[in-house]
């Protein structure tokens, strides 16, 4: 038997679950909100073309209105100022959409602080218990936060001093970025970013050391309470936008039960 013969018929017989990350896109998805004085994401949008009407008697169809980072979406390294000549979205090497993936579970330490930063022992803990960072393969950092994703709100959860949503600190991120051999990060939040980083120094060091070092980004996932610590396969469909910094992303796990 072949590999792909063997792979289908383990997935026709149950031995492999395919669990999806994705939240779904429709109006009330969360964005993120930057200050004032700068542009601002598209929240998705719908315009119906026709629905079994005069407008087309035997089709619906409709046009649709997203910014490149609305919902569940894949951050290329020109979606940053130290990545612009490292490559748009269209470019991901196709071999990089399908990859191992890892989960570090700090959900419970975020449902007592908000604001709880990854820091490199914690995954240096996390690999002894388990396994190295996968070669070639996604961190994906679980925080609880995809409970929110029904609630503007809560999903972003400011007040007066900004955002106050999980991450990375600036060391950690560079470090991940610049000595360990995965391809990205993925995290359930709007964005890479802890909602803090715009007050780090530097600022924003995930999109800066990411994209900086030619790695890329998945955000607001969902559904990683469903994935073990090591073993899952992502399949990671970004739209192949042009010159896009980025795009919407139907984002599968493989899991053998």
């Amino acid at each position: 038997m072949s590999v792909l013969s063997d792979f289908t018929k383990a997935l026709q017989a149950g031995a492999i679950s395919v669990i999806d990350l994705t939240a779904p896109l429709s109006s009330s998805t969360p964005v993120i909100q930057l200050p004032p004085e700068f542009g601002q994401t598209a929240t998705f949008e719908l315009e119906e073309i026709s629905k079994y009407d005069d407008r087309g008697p035997a089709w619906y169809w409709n046009n649709f209105r997203s910014g490149e980072h609305t919902g569940t979406h894949f951050d290329a390294p020109n979606h940053w100022a130290t990545g612009k000549d490292l490559g748009d979205i269209a470019s991901v090497p196709v071999e990089r959409l399908i990859a191992p993936a890892v989960v570090l579970d700090f959900s419970a330490r975020v449902a007592d602080n908000p604001d709880f930063l990854v820091e490199i022992d914690h995954i240096k803990e996390w690999q002894s218990q388990h396994a190295p960072l996968p070669d070639g393969g996604w961190m994906f950092v679980r925080t609880g936060w995809d409970a929110r994703s029904s609630s503007q709100a809560e999903f972003v959860n400011a007040d007066e001093n900004g955002p106050h949503t999980p991450g990375l600190s600036g060391d950690c991120v560079r470090w991940l970025a610049e000595e360990t051999p995965v391809i990205g990060l993925g995290v359930e939040t709007v964005g890479t970013d802890a909602g803090a980083a715009h007050s780090f120094d530097p600022p924003f060091p995930c999109h800066a050391n990411l994209m900086g070092n030619g790695k890329y980004g998945l955000t607001q996932l969902q559904n990683l309470a469903q994935l073990p610590p090591t073993g899952a396969v992502i399949i990671a469909g970004p739209l192949p936008i042009v010159t896009g910094s980025g795009a919407p992303a139907r984002v599968l796990a493989l899991v053998e039960r």
